[in-house]
């Protein structure tokens, strides 16, 4: 970031931060070495400097490059194998080499705030966030391997955390927020690689969003089969790993009406799956109150303790039909 402070751009503003120095605003003046600081704020909360962060590249079984950002805890010891949580939001593309192209930048300055999913790393938890899930292909048709897409993304980063000595491959949790909270679900939904998940604010019914959604050009009636087998909806009965809905009850977002929690949750319990709906009064598609981010990161928390730290077997769990956890 830099800002004039002269037209002929003889002074001018930078923003600075590193790992472990919080961003502050400097002054410059061209042709010299020699800066001013213009802010002095201090670390928030230096009891988070211990966190650790990497960036981690690797790639798909079909070759194509992918990328996570690494958390681990303050008193990690490497060699230390930790319940890991990924966390994703899906991505459209084009080619793979546009898809493997990594954004970011592991030298910025740790902060974690609101909803974050980084809070689960001061809990004892590996997070490999903003895990790569590209979906690849030609515009009008990419959504029909979006399954086997992101199924074979996932599969590669649990891979490679297992690979580097970091994850337990028996304790992998999986969870994200809207679109990211539908990418979830599918995971839950087409394979056995997590122990359970955390579904924000997500949409799971997409012939409730018919019309089109993230990139999709197509509407129902022109790929029935392509809404019929990406929503997740209608695999409810597959879904055997414990799954914790959230969402805003004055959601604002078009395609996350609050009715996609309710009926997914329905949907889970009739089939004999462990499912728990949280309802967030007045809130919208991102949560802001006091109350609503402290009691979402209370659930998130308790739920992957139960479900994937303190994991009771590698048994998928189930409840007889009708039951389930609310």
């Amino acid at each position: 970031m830099t800002v004039l402070l002269a037209d002929d751009g003889s002074r001018f503003i930078t923003r600075h931060e590193s790992p472990t120095g919080p961003p502050n605003f400097l002054i410059h003046s061209a042709g010299s070495q020699e800066t001013t600081a213009l802010t002095h704020f201090p670390d928030p909360a230096p009891q988070l400097r211990g966190i650790t962060k990497q960036l981690v590249t690797y790639k798909r079984d079909d070759g194509v490059p992918l990328s996570f950002t690494l958390y681990l805890p303050a008193n990690y010891k490497k060699g230390e194998r930790l319940p890991t949580i990924v966390w994703a939001y899906p991505l459209e593309f084009s080619d793979a080499g546009t898809a493997g192209q990594v954004a970011g930048s592991p030298n910025r300055f740790t902060t974690i705030g609101g909803i974050s999913q980084l809070f689960l790393v001061t809990q004892g938890y590996a997070v490999l966030d903003d895990a790569t899930m590209p979906v690849i292909g030609d515009p009008d048709t990419m959504n029909n391997t979006y399954i086997e897409q992101v199924v074979a993304s996932a599969k590669a980063a649990i891979d490679k955390a297992v690979e580097m000595g970091v994850a337990d491959r028996d304790r992998i949790g999986v969870g994200g927020h809207s679109y990211g909270a539908f990418m979830t679900a599918n995971l839950l939904a087409h394979s056995d690689l997590f122990r359970a998940g955390v579904a924000r604010s997500g949409a799971y019914n997409r012939t409730l969003t018919p019309f089109g959604f993230q990139s999709e050009r197509r509407t129902l009636w022109e790929a029935p089969e392509m809404y019929m087998k990406v929503s997740p909806f209608m695999y409810a009965d597959k879904i055997k790993h414990p799954i914790l809905l959230i969402h805003g009850m004055a959601d604002d977002n078009s395609g996350t009406f609050p009715i996609q929690s309710e009926r997914l949750y329905q949907a889970i319990k009739g089939n004999g799956g462990i499912v728990r709906y949280v309802q967030l009064p007045y809130e919208a598609h991102g949560y802001l109150g006091r109350e609503s981010v402290e009691h979402t990161l209370y659930e998130m928390v308790n739920w992957f303790d139960k479900w994937v730290k303190n994991a009771p077997s590698s048994t998928p769990a189930t409840t007889t039909a009708g039951g389930g956890t609310n």
